[in-house]
């Protein structure tokens, strides 16, 4: 199922605002270097981590709830949201950005949700479907970015 790379190169150079649910501040985990890869490509991340605290100099939040909420004071909506947990927890997570609909920095069809390299769930990416959210799993964002925009002749950027 997943995106076409016309899809994914759209999404990266249209997105500003990647929240990350699983971002850990241990500079030794993938997620923490794609974090920091995306924030300098100048993107802003919005990481999501249990224990609150600041990750790459941004403020974590405990959930998605409580970063959306946040995104919404600023007036600013989030784009993608990249997620690092375990397979098991991607049904969960997609009907957590399922009940965030109310909120107004929450646009459906503006969002993707992408799912990190080694992890997928059929129960999820089919709720994605059904809510026409854009849904990529078992996909690196950081590896996709560069087989796709940073490997691609200057003149079709």
């Amino acid at each position: 199922m997943g995106l076409s790379d016309t899809q994914k190169k759209e999404i990266l150079q249209k997105a500003r605002v990647i929240v990350i649910i699983g971002l850990s501040p241990d500079s030794n985990k993938s997620s923490y270097q794609v974090g920091e890869f995306l924030l300098n490509k100048g993107y802003e991340i919005v990481p999501i981590y249990p224990r609150g605290g600041e990750i790459l100099g941004k403020k974590a939040y405990l959930t998605l709830q409580e970063a959306f909420e946040a995104l919404a004071q600023r007036g600013v909506q989030c784009d993608i949201i990249n997620v690092f947990r375990k397979s098991e927890a991607l049904e969960e997570i997609m009907q957590e950005i399922l009940a965030l609909k109310n909120l107004s920095s929450f646009n459906a069809h503006h969002l993707c949700v992408w799912v990190q390299l080694g992890l997928h769930n059929a129960k999820s990416a089919n709720l994605a479907k059904e809510h026409h959210i854009a849904y990529e799993e078992n996909s690196c964002i950081k590896l996709e970015y560069l087989r796709i925009l940073e490997s691609a002749p200057e003149a079709s950027i």
